[in-house]
Formats: structure tokens, sequence, C-alpha cells
């Protein structure tokens, strides 16, 4: 039987502490009963004694201490989940708000999941196509990665994710691929931005979206990331889905938890944040993966905004350590007009080897994109050179190493938000601007190769 409690002690919002509780536990879910009849839910936080300090969900206005009563629900915060999911879209506490009806629960799963055991994961080695060259062509996205997306306030982050989750796959006819999408803490206008193109595109009958807004409670953009990740669990390995996710934007969850961790008053860490910092992102991004014996498995692409452009800030740094590689976005490339502006030569995938090669994209991926990375960061170096002694310095080899850097820029790197290429046609746009360099100068890419797909001047 539950129990019912008249015994709140304080508010200060969000916080609430309930006296004289018995059996108690961290992480419970909870229920305040007004004396009008509203119900509000609350967690538990904290328990000492028969004291517990309980987390509200919802605004602190018009609670009575004296007339509410709060009573815990014996198990921790919970997603219905079910394969009608998809084509849904849900708020940060995993109600529809989309103006379905609710979903028919085939199961209750505690939003915190379960770790996966070490051993029983399965190594990353199957390509993703995004259709977007810089991410399929030269920092490949295999199959179980967490490959984040590095951004700066005011850079288009929001349309490459959305073109991403629109245009992913995986190659095979057999394979059923679904998306799951985390807005946390983003405003209504990108919301339905994000809603309203997955609708007009069609991709939102295999997408999940849950959207957490900016002034929704801190409480559930802590929530919100984990309610996609327990659905995503339950589509890849109880449904056998591929399934990408994609989290937007990571530094509001961490701001919500810096908020939280202030109300605690908890001693604070670097730049404010709380100490357990990676300890909580890491609880998030190892979700992903494949486990053995499973067919389904979870892709993950966190996307957070870098305070200030500063890769060393808490958020990405920490991020850096728990995921395999970054893809960053470029100030300088988006006022040059180019989109999607991804910095390839800062950014990186630890798993392309992975992911490319025969069977998988082409035997030719490995050493074109080595050359590419090599040739566009000497083109680069000669343009810098060009800017400081002028074009007369340069040899005629730098001057062609030069134009590739501007021809990559233009035409490998800038495709537009709507452009979905191919594996074979980023792999063939590649050969072309090869072909702007002397054949003498292609040294990483085997000469078989070169005699095969380098186009003829």
């Amino acid at each position: 039987m539950i129990k019912e409690y008249k015994t709140i002690k304080e508010i200060a919002s969000p916080l609430m502490i309930v006296e004289h509780v018995e059996g108690v536990t961290y992480d419970e879910l909870g229920e305040i009963e007004l004396p009008n009849g509203e119900i509000r839910r609350c967690k538990v936080l904290e328990v000492e004694g028969d004291r517990a300090v309980v987390q509200l969900f919802e605004a602190a206005q018009g609670i009575n201490l004296a007339a509410s009563k709060v009573r815990f629900l014996g198990h921790p915060q919970q997603l219905a989940v079910s394969g009608d999911m998809l084509g849904r879209v849900f708020n940060g506490m995993g109600n529809p708000i989309d103006g379905g009806p609710a979903i028919l629960a085939e199961d209750h799963r505690d939003i915190n999941g379960l770790p996966m055991n070490p051993a029983a994961r399965a190594y990353p080695a199957e390509f993703i196509q995004t259709g977007v060259s810089t991410i399929d062509g030269l920092n490949t996205l295999v199959r179980g990665q967490k490959l984040p997306i590095f951004s700066g306030s005011g850079l288009p982050h929001a349309a490459l994710a959305a073109q991403i989750a629109r245009q992913a796959r995986v190659l095979g006819d057999d394979e059923t691929f679904a998306v799951v999408f985390a807005a946390i803490g983003i405003t209504f206008e990108e919301s339905e931005y994000f809603i309203n193109d997955f609708r007009r595109t069609g991709a939102i009958d295999r997408t999940v979206v849950f959207s957490n807004l900016a002034n929704d409670p801190a409480v559930e953009r802590i929530s919100t990331p984990r309610m996609a990740l327990t659905a995503a669990e339950y589509l890849a390995f109880d449904k056998g889905m591929q399934v990408l996710v994609i989290l937007t934007d990571i530094t509001n969850y961490a701001e919500a938890l810096r908020e939280i961790s202030a109300a605690k008053k908890e001693v604070p860490g670097r730049r404010g944040y709380p100490g357990y910092l990676y300890t909580d992102l890491a609880t998030l991004y190892e979700r992903a993966g494949r486990r053995q014996g499973k067919k389904g498995s979870i892709t993950m692409i966190p996307i957070l905004t870098m305070p200030e452009d500063d890769k060393t800030h808490p958020i990405p740094d920490l991020t850096g350590y728990i995921t395999e590689g970054q893809i960053i976005l470029s100030r300088e490339l988006h006022r040059k007009g180019i989109v999607p502006p991804v910095d390839v030569l800062p950014s990186l995938s630890r798993l392309k080897d992975k992911g490319i090669g025969v069977g998988k994209t082409r035997e030719d991926h490995a050493g074109t994109m080595n050359q590419l990375f090599a040739a566009y960061s000497r083109g680069k170096d000669a343009k810098e050179l060009m800017t400081i002694l002028g074009e007369a310095a340069l040899s005629d080899d730098d001057k062609l190493f030069a134009k590739f850097a501007d021809e990559f820029e233009k035409r490998y790197v800038s495709q537009g938000n709507t452009t979905n290429r191919s594996i074979e046609e980023t792999l063939n746009i590649g050969w072309e601007l090869l072909s702007i360099l002397p054949k003498r100068e292609l040294k990483r890419i085997k000469p078989e190769f070169i005699e095969k797909y380098l186009p003829e001047k």
C-alpha cells in the first residue's frame, strides 16, 4: 500500500524537504497532491534518516506546506515503450505532445537503463551513410559509435542535425533503421523547425522525437536524453533495429545539471559544474553500442555548442574523453558561406578505419581519405604563405595545392542542407578534386587505384 505524508517541511524551488518518511529510496518517483486535487511529480534526490530531499518536476507555486500530501510510488522514473513510438513526438517526460493518443505500452522501462557489460559489447565495424561528404568520406560514422558534433553559438548545427536525421541509413536491404531525436533545452522555433522538417520530408515515420523546451523545468532537461536512450535501447535490443540517436544540445543539459547541483549546495568543480559531470555524461554516452548476440545497435551523435568556441571548456573537453572522435564546425567556413561548415582537419573519427574498405564502402576509400587530408592541409599552408609573401613566392605545385584547397571547400565540404550524397558520389568527387594535382603528388594511394579511378584530364 502506498503511504501518504503530510510532513512537507520546506520548499526551496526546485527542492522540497519531506520529514518522517519510511522505506523511501534514492531516485524514487513521487507525487504531490495539492488541496485542489492537482497532481505534480517529483523524485527523490537524497535520503538521510527519515528525511527526504525531493526535486520538483513542475513549479512550486501553489503548494501549501500544511495541506499538500506527498506519496512515493516505489519505482524510479519510467518510460512506456512500444513499437508505436515511431512517428510520434513526446515532451521531455515521455508524454505525447503531437495530439495523438497515449502509447499502448508493451513495457515500462527505468529511464536510467542498465549499464552494458563491457564483455558483451561487439566492436563497431559497419558503415553508416549520412549523405554528408565530410562525415562519410573523411570522418566515417560506424554503427555503434559515439561521434559528437562540436559547434559554436550561431553556427548551423541544427540544420546539420536535421539533415543527418533525415538522410542517415545503413547500407543493406534487410536492415530496419530508426532515428531517436532528443532536443534538450531548445527554443520553440527550433523545436518547430525540427518537427516540421521531419514531417515535410517523411522522415518522421522512422523517427521518435523528444522535445524539451528552454522554458521547461531544469529537471525535465535531465530526463530528456535518458528518455530518448531508453526508447533507443528498446528499439535496438528488443526490436532489432539499427538506431541513430541525436542529442542536441548537450550544453543545455550540463547547464541544467549545474543549476540543480547549485540548488543542492554541492561543492562546485571546474567552471561551477558539479565534480561528477564526467561520470554523469558517461552514463549517457556509454549507453550507445552494439551487443553480442543482438541484431540491433545504437549509434550516437551528441551535439554541443562550445561556450566562446572553446574546445577546452569542461563540456567538450570531457565529451572528447568519453566519445570516439568529434566533428568540428568552423566559424571561418560559415562566414565564407560553406554549408555545412565542417572543419575537416581538426575533426576526427577514431573508428573510421573499421567502417571503410571492400564490402563496406569501396576499396579506394582509405587511400583517397588520407590523400585528401594531406592535400587540403598543404593547400591551406600554401594559401597562408600566399597571404604573407604574395602568389609569386609560391612554386607551381604550391599554386595547384592552393587551388585544390579552394575547390575542396567549394565542391566537397559545401553541399548544402538538402543534398544527399551516396558514398560513391563522395568518393568520385574526391577523385575529381585530386585530378587537379600532379599525379606524382598522389603518394598515399596505391598505383592500381590511381589507374582505375583517377579521371583523365
